[in-house]
């Protein structure tokens, strides 16, 4: 997934959200998108480079956004949307080598009740549920966790895909580390006990979980093979 040219800038702060200021190496100061609904822990400290998209929508209400940050711990995509197109590719390339070698892949596709799985991968007879969860919080070790503030949201998409399990069908987690410091990935028991607890036991039924390793440099993102994934944070180093 590559990007188009991006700007440098320096970031003053994070708010509502939505909403960064940055200052541009001119000295301008101008409010951009921050397409992250996270904490983004240790990625919107004072001070932080960042880099920016630039988009001439005339319907848009604010010209640029927010890809990148240097966390000085490594680079960060704090756009967590891209993770999709980043497990997308990865699944055209075989980089995840437990799903199909081949089938219909769709998105956004309804499952359960009121949620929606970012992919089916079909192929013949047999489908799985895919969801996609983008990792920016970096811990000690290199240990990605997920997610960075207790998330409803995505406890809601767990019960989904165990429900789908419990019906005899395949579902997976494909957690995508958007931070070059991940070297290994883990559900946050630290931030959300109750979701931690949550995915071992859907694992224990029958429910897959990969990690997704990203090379992240100023020109694109690159799925660049799997990660480790384990069920504990503070499990021993692989």
């Amino acid at each position: 997934m590559d990007f188009s040219e991006l700007q440098s800038a320096t970031l003053i702060k994070r708010y509502k959200r939505f909403l960064a200021d940055v200052r541009f190496p001119d000295g301008r100061e101008v409010t951009v998108h921050c397409p992250n609904t996270g904490a983004m822990t240790g990625c919107a400290e004072l001070g932080m480079p960042v880099w920016l998209s630039h988009h001439a929508d005339p319907k848009r209400k604010l010209a640029w956004t927010w890809e990148l940050v240097d966390t000085g711990a490594g680079l960060a995509c704090i756009h967590s949307a891209l993770a999709n197109k980043v497990v997308e590719e990865a699944i055209g390339k075989r980089v995840l080598d437990a799903l199909p070698e081949d089938g219909e892949l769709k998105r956004e596709v309804p499952f359960g009740e009121g949620s929606r799985a970012d992919f089916s991968l079909t192929s013949g007879s047999s489908s799985i549920m895919i969801e996609v969860k983008a990792v920016t919080l970096v811990t000690a070790r290199g240990l990605g966790i997920f997610p960075d503030t207790p998330s409803q949201r995505a406890l809601k998409h767990v019960h989904a895909l165990v429900d789908v399990v419990r019906s005899g069908g395949r579902a997976a987690l494909v957690y995508c580390a958007l931070h070059s410091a991940i070297g290994r990935i883990a559900p946050a028991a630290s931030v959300h006990p109750i979701y931690a607890d949550t995915v071992r036991d859907a694992v224990a039924e029958g429910l897959e979980i990969y990690g997704l390793g990203v090379d992240i440099n100023l020109h694109g993102l690159e799925p660049s093979g799997q990660v480790p994934v384990s069920l504990w944070e503070d499990a021993p180093d692989p």
